[in-house]
């Protein structure tokens, strides 16, 4: 599990964090939504050490991470595994060297199971046979699913995403929620995702934190959103599924 406590995150005269408390569930998707500035993505970046925060404290499973040297956090950043909004992949590189690369950096295995590694997440995401390509030559929706199976790579017990579906038409959105959710309920693992997708909200949000004005606004299920009387949550979802609905009528 993951913890935060009473985190505060100041960029010069701006407080974007402003207190968060939070647990995230194992085996469970756990979403992090709220509008455009609400403080999402800086406290994803809090909880993995991108950004300290100012104050208040991050434990991974009671280890208090936020104390670390940057050598005691090593063994938790080899537990870690993240799939950027852009997928983040390497032009030069083919797929399967994308996927092998925190293999090269962090493990001793050898080049057989390397490519044994890199063929299993790869059948994991379907793409099976797509080894020598590179991202050039792929979707938008595969390149996402190539950053997948390089996030699950190192078997991670944690797992953060930022926007997975930024950019991707409803179908293929559908297909990388459904892949986030059975890789997180086959490997327990904790999942961390960003997002503004209502769509990933209901259909994967197994607990969910909403964040209005970086403060900690509303926490609960998919099932519970829906009829929740809080107001400016009421207002974040019932907009974002208006807008929704409206931009597939066009």
């Amino acid at each position: 599990m993951i913890e935060v406590r009473e985190i505060y995150k100041t960029f010069g005269d701006n407080e974007v964090l402003r207190g968060i408390n939070a647990n995230f569930k194992p085996g469970k998707n756990n979403l992090i939504i709220g509008s455009s500035g609400s403080g999402k993505t800086t406290l994803l970046k809090c909880i993995v050490g991108l950004h300290e925060p100012t104050s208040g404290e991050v434990f991974y499973d009671k280890e208090n991470f936020t104390t670390m040297h940057f050598e005691g956090r090593v063994p938790i950043r080899k537990q870690i595994g993240m799939l950027f909004q852009n997928s983040a992949l390497f032009d030069s590189m083919t797929v399967e060297q994308n996927i092998k690369f925190p293999l090269n950096l962090f493990t001793n295995m050898t080049k057989a199971e390397k490519h044994e590694r890199a063929n299993f997440c790869l059948e994991r995401v379907d793409l099976e046979g797509k080894n020598k390509l590179y991202p050039a030559e792929l979707s938008g929706g595969m390149k996402k699913r190539v950053g997948i199976a390089r996030a699950i790579s190192m078997q991670p017990k944690y797992l953060f995403v930022d926007e997975p579906n930024s950019g991707l038409d409803p179908k293929t959105a559908i297909r990388i929620d459904e892949l986030i959710s059975e890789i997180t309920e086959d490997f327990q693992t904790t999942t961390v995702i960003v997002t503004h997708d209502m769509n990933s909200v209901m259909g994967i949000g197994d607990h969910i934190i909403f964040l209005h004005d970086g403060q900690k606004w509303w926490e609960g299920s998919n099932h519970e959103i829906a009829h929740s009387d809080n107001k400016e949550l009421n207002s974040f979802v019932f907009a974002s599924k208006f807008m929704q609905a409206a931009r597939e009528k066009l």
